[in-house]
């Protein structure tokens, strides 16, 4: 199981990474060509999708990474039990938040085949497919991410002296 959510890691890091290169790419011709009379149209609706995709899975690859944004200037010092706590209900309110973007994000990808991107003949489902996937997978980490929280040890929690 680890081997395999490894594996989704990395392929996540590569998309991600090459959707960003993509969308910057991307943008920037747009800008340019635009500037000599001569507007790619289609670029911003291959970057609007691309986004899409890119906000879902960066949110994955970071989860994963651990380097998710972390005020802790209030709670390194509160007492351990209670930033054990705090962090397990903060994982238990992501993961009932990541559970309404699923279920209402595949209602949204159901309610959005009829509606088509502007330029490309593809169905704006494909973007909004992004929202259930990638909170899926998100979902995913965060599980266990609750599992560690509570098997890792009280006096492990808070700002580790170096």
């Amino acid at each position: 199981m680890k081997k395999l959510s490894e594996m989704v890691y990395k392929v996540e890091a590569v998309i991600s990474s090459a959707l960003l290169i993509i969308i910057s790419v991307l943008v920037f011709g747009s800008a340019v060509t635009r500037t000599f009379g001569m507007p790619i149209n289609w670029a911003q609706d291959i970057s609007l999708l691309a986004f899409g995709w890119l906000t879902f899975l960066g949110a994955d690859v970071v989860a994963r990474s651990g380097k998710l944004i972390n005020i802790d200037m209030l709670t390194n010092r509160l007492p351990k039990l209670v930033q054990k706590i705090l962090g397990i209900v903060f994982d238990i309110m992501m993961l009932l938040f990541l559970f309404i973007l699923i279920v209402y994000g595949f209602l949204l990808v159901s309610q959005s085949w009829a509606r088509m991107f502007n330029t490309l003949k593809l169905s704006y489902a494909w973007c909004t497919l992004a929202v259930p996937v990638g909170s899926l997978l998100l979902f995913t980490t965060m599980a266990g991410n609750l599992v560690a929280d509570i098997k890792k040890p009280q006096k492990d929690w808070g700002r580790q002296e170096v």
